[in-house]
């Protein structure tokens, strides 16, 4: 059969557009079944990532406007079991309990069974936000005064706001890594706020930590040395070297200090220098205990020695 002038055969074209059409219906299909098979997880991926963690009875979280930090400041306290039903005429002591660097104010209770291991113990515990502050003044950033926010707006807002007895004989702070640094350098500037020092495996050396000496393999502690104590041979760097600190402290005003609990795991590569500050304050005649244990920079052991500061915090804070 001839076809006529100017007639195009659109059978090909059709069977084209068909066949198409048949594809997108299979990707439809497989797509939807696809989603359909995903979605759950996603939403529990989702909500996993939404929950909020379910804080025990005796666990709260409150927040501080700081006028020094020109900022909002949380902080989380864990009470004693019996605080809510005992007498508004019963006070109790208070440990401040500092987390490390790049930690948070939730780190001991998200990390740890701190309200477990508290249940025994009659002892308030604060646990502020530090961030990656050192506990220090920054020499570079006027609003982050870490050290003067704890020290001067957050401990009188807890013995304000509960009933603590607000005196030094019953007041301690102690601190894993930065928080070890910092507990130890607020009992040797603070030691009239202090009976009782605690570090676990501490970051001592910090105020003497330069970008040339620790290199650049962790951005983030380098970044934060150089952040909060500026150059080299800062007066930042003077005033919060504990070891200088320690050196310079005359005979007659060691007495006065709190003591000083510390230890550190011997496969934890701040070792050394947690030998050091040790033999520094043996030379010094400072009261203090010293343990090398074995363990690693991480929550198994501090987990394990937070439970040995209540111990001998329960002696000291009576």
């Amino acid at each position: 059969m001839t076809r006529a002038a100017g007639f195009r055969d659109l059978s090909g074209s059709k069977e084209k557009e068909m066949k198409i059409q048949i594809l997108k219906i299979k990707f439809a299909i497989a797509l939807y079944a696809f989603c359909a098979f995903v979605l759950p997880f996603y939403v529990q991926a989702q909500n996993a990532v939404k929950a909020k963690v379910v804080l025990p009875a005796t666990v709260e979280n409150y927040k501080l406007n700081s006028k020094l930090m020109a900022r909002e400041m949380p902080y989380r306290v864990v009470v004693p079991v019996s605080y809510k039903n005992s007498n508004e005429k019963t006070s109790y002591p208070v440990i401040y309990l500092l987390h490390g660097l790049t930690g948070h104010f939730d780190n001991w209770g998200d990390k740890t069974r701190i309200a477990e291991y508290l249940a025994p113990y009659n002892f308030i515990v604060v646990m502020p936000e530090g961030n990656n502050g050192w506990y220090t003044d920054s020499a570079s950033v006027p609003n982050n005064r870490y050290e003067t926010y704890i020290t001067q707006e957050l401990i009188p807002e807890i013995d304000k706001k509960f009933r603590t007895l607000p005196v030094r004989k019953h007041r301690a702070v102690a601190g894993l890594s930065m928080g070890g640094y910092g507990s130890i350098k607020f009992g040797l500037k603070n030691p009239e706020s202090f009976a009782l020092v605690g570090s676990f495996s501490g970051a001592l050396g910090a105020a003497s930590w330069t970008e040339k000496s620790l290199g650049n393999g962790w951005k983030t502690l380098t970044d934060s040395i150089t952040s909060v104590y500026g150059a080299a041979e800062s007066k930042t760097r003077q005033e919060n070297d504990i070891f200088k600190l320690v050196k310079e402290i005359p005979s007659e005003k060691v007495s006065r200090l709190p003591f000083l609990y510390l230890d550190c795991g011997t496969e934890d590569s701040l070792i050394s220098s947690n030998r050091d500050f040790a033999g520094l304050l043996l030379e010094k005649k400072v009261r203090h205990e010293f343990r090398q244990l074995p363990g690693k920079h991480d929550w198994k052991y501090w987990e394990s020695q937070i439970q040995e500061f209540f111990e001998l915090s329960e002696k000291f804070l009576k």
